[in-house]
């Protein structure tokens, strides 16, 4: 399998079609949604890691939402059970998110962070965009396609009905496939064994609570090179087909992110140092 990454050039500066505000806390990118069932904002978080998007359970009964037809989830060492929402109508400020979720039992990571979480903007918001994620201005934006961009560097993103992976090497081993994370706090989640380069159809949404040996390592992301970053370890894959985790924690490390799924790209922009 062959693995690219390159510099491109500046043509011109990237027209935003939209944007929104996030903010950046606890290691999380939270935004502020709004339903027609809700008088108030709720609390989501912009997770690439989620196969789909998500409402959290209890909120979903609590706006008096019909739950759909029930689906098996495939949950990090688990199964766990969702139910299929068809239109619904949810936004952040001006911009449509998208119109299908999973309502998901979310009480445990809600009660995990500082203010309860009703659901996730999964990968499903990405597909066919491009987004691009401003840790400098804590700004979500949609750009404008463009064939060439200033970047440090752009690394390949690889958009799967399981969820979007990209590669990095990990202590100086060829490059591995791990999934481009945002619901991820930590740096990196690290599969230390073999990962056979398979995908499921199985939504996919990445929530437990298990122990994890904790090591430091030195991570390369396209020609970024990381040293001591923070890492739990795994003896299985996490998500078939990938390594392991790409989170926040590194990610955050760059001043932008744009995830380009309509041209298979992730466009790195320097910041660090951080750590």
């Amino acid at each position: 399998m062959v693995f690219a990454a390159a510099f491109l050039q500046l043509q011109a500066a990237p027209v935003t079609l939209a944007e929104f505000p996030f903010q950046f806390r606890e290691g999380l990118l939270w935004v502020e949604v709004t339903l027609p069932q809700s008088e108030k904002p709720l609390n989501f978080l912009l997770d690439t890691g989620a196969g789909v998007s998500v409402i959290n359970l209890s909120t979903a009964k609590r706006l008096g939402i019909k739950l759909g037809r029930e689906v098996t989830v495939h949950g990090v060492e688990t199964m766990l059970t969702g139910y299929w929402q068809r239109r619904m109508s949810a936004k952040v400020g001006n911009v449509k998110l998208p119109s299908e979720y999973l309502a998901f039992d979310l009480e445990k990571l809600s009660r995990s962070c500082e203010r309860p979480v009703d659901g996730l903007v999964g990968a499903d918001f990405f597909r066919g965009r491009v987004v691009q994620i401003d840790f400098n201005a804590q700004k979500i934006r949609m750009l404008k396609a463009e064939k060439a961009w200033k970047s440090d560097a752009a690394l390949l993103l690889q958009s799967r009905p399981c969820g979007m992976r990209v590669p990095i090497t990990v202590n100086g081993h060829d490059r591995q496939w791990v999934r481009l994370d945002t619901g991820c706090a930590t740096a990196l989640q690290w599969v230390t064994s073999l990962v056979p380069d398979q995908c499921t159809h199985q939504m996919a949404i990445g929530l437990a609570e298990i122990s994890i040996p904790q090591t430091k390592t030195t991570v390369g992301i396209g020609e970024h090179k990381f040293e001591s970053v923070p890492t739990g370890l795994h003896e299985t894959a996490i998500f078939p087909g990938e390594a392991g985790l790409l989170g926040n924690g590194l990610l955050s490390l760059f001043s932008r992110v744009t995830i380009d799924a309509k041209a298979g790209r992730v466009i790195l922009e320097k910041r660090y140092p951080a750590q």
